[in-house]
């Protein structure tokens, strides 16, 4: 069955998910030029994440959209184990969104394009005034009534275990007053692994648990703490159980 499922991901989902990128690439870039970033930075990429699902035949599974309210801007913390992370939160999370996303994935042909032209962040590492106009970007976007995702660890992980959780996010949400909802990703990290680079994936289904969210108990550096804290409990609390506990990721 092994050898079965990696011959339709070369000779039939390859071919179908290359094309559906460019076209959604191009699509996001000139919509989000011409018309709305809201509605076209969101749309034609949710779509092709489910593609990238459906196409692959991974099946998924969302817990916990109720806790969501439709006119609540949120600043959205998941745990990070691999790259259908993205597909999973962009294509089944149900609300338009900004990422806020590695500063290498802008560099990316036509996806990264695509990426600064819908409004997503990136997250500039290289000094205190990158990441000052980083947390800027991050506050004009939650100002304008729009939900974030990050992913806190800042990487994604080599073990299926969580790493330590970066402040930024959880600073943000702060600074604005806005509730924190925790997402636990399961699956990911079997499907394609970071060790394994670029290969064929493994079948594994995928699943969302989107936890209550947290509102802000306070201000200032101890509901930072608190929110973080808690996050990282929640978030870690819905993993399997050999992916419990923390393991440090070399580039952290």
């Amino acid at each position: 069955m092994k050898y079965l499922y990696r011959t339709y991901q070369l000779l039939v989902a390859a071919p179908i998910l290359l094309v559906a990128t460019a076209l959604t690439a191009i699509v996001t870039t000139i919509g989000c030029t011409l018309g709305s970033a809201h509605f076209w930075g969101y749309y034609p990429p949710m779509i092709w994440s489910r593609l990238m699902c459906w196409v692959m035949l991974i099946p998924v599974k969302v817990e916990g959209r109720e806790h969501l309210d439709p006119n609540t801007s949120y600043v959205f913390v998941a745990n990070h184990q691999g790259p259908y992370d993205i597909f999973l939160v962009y294509g089944f999370l149900g609300r338009n969104f900004k990422w806020m996303m590695k500063k290498s994935l802008f560099r990316i042909p036509l996806v990264g394009r695509a990426c600064r032209s819908a409004g997503h962040i990136s997250v500039d590492k290289s000094g205190p005034k990158g990441i000052q106009h980083t947390y800027e970007q991050g506050e004009q976007v939650l100002r304008d009534g729009t939900s974030l995702v990050v992913f806190p660890e800042g990487s994604r992980t080599f073990t299926g275990h969580m790493g330590l959780f970066r402040r930024g996010a959880f600073q943000l949400a702060d600074e604005l007053q806005l509730t924190v909802v925790p997402i636990t990703i399961n699956g990911s990290f079997d499907i394609l692994s970071r060790q394994q680079g670029i290969s064929f994936l493994t079948w594994q289904p995928l699943r969302m648990t989107i936890h209550t969210p947290i509102p802000p108990y306070g201000k200032g550096p101890e509901n930072v703490r608190q929110t973080m804290q808690q996050s990282y409990e929640t978030i870690m609390s819905a993993l399997p159980p050999k992916y419990q506990g923390y393991t440090e990721n070399p580039d952290q």
